[in-house]
């Protein structure tokens, strides 16, 4: 399938549920941009606070926290995000952390917010949260009578997905793919400019200059210029 999902997002809620600031962007950035231009209404999990394990021996751990937050607003203003939650679970440590906390953490948001689609990290990325929030996205949008959510997507993130094995399991095999070619391009690498905190210098995957190749590889895949890829996991009609 080749860019469907945003022909029908007008009035609809997309919640996008991430494990750490900027994921976001890396795996969607130019998706959101689209979706929120053309009529969505957006909402944005992130699940844990994205530094306490990375930072845990700065005494300012907390002003980190903040800057984080505070470059989240900002590169969510840029691709049209109008309502940040925060799952307030420990960075790094949702392996370790009791699964219904996690569960909760989701669920709460996803009934407050009441999405009609959902998009979440892939479950076969090396990083263990991105894995958990998959996990618990799933448990949190089961399709139990009276549920809301009627799409459920998941995405890549550039130094997670390609870092894991490459076995069956733990390839991203994608099935649906959004043009982002041109402003919705352009938002996605500006709002990852905000995360200061997160950037790196090419050739990391975290370097805007890898996030364009990257794109316009996905693009070629199917013959156009930029594009994003995503699984899908369930559509009701």
């Amino acid at each position: 399938m080749k860019g469907n999902i945003t022909m029908n997002v007008k009035n609809k809620k997309v919640l996008v549920i991430v494990a750490h600031p900027d994921d976001e962007v890396l795996g969607m950035g130019g998706t959101i941009a689209k979706c929120a231009a053309n009529g969505a209404e957006i909402g944005l999990l992130i699940v844990t606070d994205g530094s306490t394990s990375q930072y845990k021996d700065i005494p300012n751990l907390h002003e980190i926290i903040e800057e984080k937050k505070q470059e989240t607003k900002r590169s969510a203003d840029i691709l049209g995000i109008k309502h940040i939650y925060y799952g307030k679970q420990p960075d790094m440590k949702l392996d370790v952390t009791e699964h219904i906390r996690v569960n909760n953490a989701i669920e709460n948001v996803v009934n407050e917010f009441n999405p009609d689609i959902v998009f979440t990290h892939f479950d076969g990325d090396v990083n263990k949260d991105h894995q958990c929030v998959f996990q618990s996205t799933l448990v949190a949008c089961r399709p139990i009578p009276g549920q809301k959510v009627k799409e459920l997507y998941s995405f890549s993130v550039p130094s997670s997905t390609e870092w894991s094995p490459q076995n069956t399991k733990n390839i991203f095999m994608p099935n649906l793919f959004v043009d982002i070619e041109g402003q919705y391009a352009e938002s996605k690498y500006n709002a990852m400019k905000e995360y200061k905190t997160e950037l790196r210098k090419f050739p990391h995957p975290r370097s805007i200059e890898t996030l364009e190749i990257l794109d316009s590889a996905v693009g070629l895949q199917i013959g156009i210029k930029c594009a994003e890829s995503f699984i899908v996991h369930r559509i009701i009609k």
